[in-house]
């Protein structure tokens, strides 16, 4: 079973049994592992989707269920990186004045509005679905999903005469190219430090979760054996 939060419009449809919508907060989720017969919960949402990955650490918690954190490792920096490490994005919106008048802002569509009352630089901003929230002054929209290729980010950082760059660090390859276009042409990158886990065991990669899942399913098949 799959689980989406539903905050994109048409987001890509894992295979098999899916539910769209929230929980109702961690009591919610709890009952609903509950009356599901849940074995284990695997976290594999967006590394700063904070709420959702501790409401799950607390519903799994309370409901007796073993629960993973898919957590793919952050960005390191290379060779030629101007990298400027912030710890939120209020943080990113106090720095960018002095870094750039001319800046791609690729946040997602939540968190937009801490840019609201930036004034001076102009934004592109880029995401898959119109922001939520206010809006800065100067701005251009660009509705686009990915993954873009190296080439495809310095043609638009070129076309808009991009001078700072502003991102999360999600991690991942498919959301790198923009971090080696902006290296190649020399702009400052501002990189917003993701927050912690909210506890429980985590891995990296999709192979170590298969493992972990597959040793949680066959514990409690055998448990419920036992019961038998």
């Amino acid at each position: 079973m799959t689980s989406l939060a539903g905050r994109v419009r048409n987001p890509a449809w894992p295979e098999g049994e899916v539910r769209v919508g929230g929980f109702g907060g961690a009591e919610g989720m709890r009952e609903w592992l509950a009356d599901n017969d849940i074995d284990a919960v695997v976290v594999a949402t967006h590394p700063f989707a904070a709420r959702i990955s501790a409401n799950a650490s607390t519903a799994a918690r309370a409901a007796g269920v073993p629960l993973l954190h898919l957590r793919r490792p952050g960005w390191t920096e290379s060779p030629g990186d101007r990298w400027i490490r912030v710890p939120d994005l209020d943080e990113a919106a106090r720095v960018l004045p002095s870094l750039g008048a001319r800046v791609f802002l690729t946040i997602g569509r939540q968190g937009v509005g801490a840019f609201a009352g930036v004034d001076g630089p102009w934004f592109l901003i880029r995401s898959i679905d119109p922001p939520s929230g206010p809006l800065p002054a100067r701005h251009e929209l660009l509705f686009a999903r990915g993954p873009f290729t190296s080439e495809e980010e310095a043609e638009l950082l070129a076309a808009h005469r991009i001078d700072v760059l502003v991102t999360k660090d999600s991690g991942g390859e498919q959301t790198e190219a923009k971090l080696v276009a902006a290296r190649a042409a020399g702009i400052p990158v501002v990189v917003v430090e993701r927050p912690p886990p909210p506890g429980g065991e985590v891995v990296g990669n999709v192979e170590d979760a298969w493992e972990w899942l597959r040793d949680k399913v066959s514990r409690a098949a055998s448990a419920a054996e036992q019961r038998r």
